[in-house]
């Protein structure tokens, strides 16, 4: 978007008044920019933490591959998932505060023994795929935070605050311009009415 702008003080006051505000947000906004990509990093490295975790799970869990055909379909889900929100660099990202699970109807007597172990495991995976899922959100939202950073850092850095003091240069010459011109009217007019008097004397 172009600035507008007018060759006078007033408009000249304005403009920059507006530099000095995007030159004294410029820190800061850099500051949010380095936390930020710091968050982006961390949370980057949690997420694959929790990525390799369940592939530990997975691997244990192929060591039963034939018993869990017999464990049965839905007998274990997630019921309710409790977020902590917290704010990281401006930005409001979850984390999982709790989570419940809900078991189905278990006939004991008619159950393999090694199905409590295998409950728990299949527990321990659903948390770790929720947590995996949480720090996705947590990851996008600082990810989306610290683009929309980046882009303002660069607008004003490269673009509106080299602009603006082009802008301010180009008026305060202009106007110097026109002060010299209304000077050198001056002067010339000065000269012509000397010189008229000194006709008429």
């Amino acid at each position: 978007m172009a600035i507008k702008f007018q060759f006078n003080k007033t408009s000249m006051q304005q403009l920059s008044k507006d530099l000095k505000i995007r030159e004294k947000a410029l820190p800061t906004l850099q500051a949010k920019e380095a936390a930020l990509r710091l968050e982006v990093k961390k949370a980057r490295a949690t997420m694959q933490g929790f990525e390799q975790e369940l592939e530990t799970y997975k691997l244990q869990a192929e060591t039963f591959i034939t018993l869990w055909g017999e464990f049965p379909e839905g007998l274990i889900k997630v019921s309710d998932i409790k977020l902590n929100w917290r704010k990281l660099a401006g930005v409001h990202i979850p984390r999982l505060d709790a989570l419940s699970f809900e078991l189905g109807d278990i006939y004991l007597h008619a159950a393999p023994a090694w199905l409590g172990q295998g409950v728990v495991v299949m527990q321990k995976q659903l948390e770790i795929s929720t947590k995996i899922k949480i720090a996705q959100e947590a990851l996008e939202r600082l990810e989306y935070a610290r683009k929309k950073t980046t882009q303002k850092v660069n607008l004003y850095d490269k673009v509106q605050i080299p602009e603006y003091k082009e802008i301010l240069l180009k008026i305060k010459r202009y106007m110097e311009d026109e002060e010299n011109l209304a000077k050198s009217s001056q002067k010339i007019l000065k000269q012509r009415l000397a010189a008229i008097e000194e006709e008429a004397a």
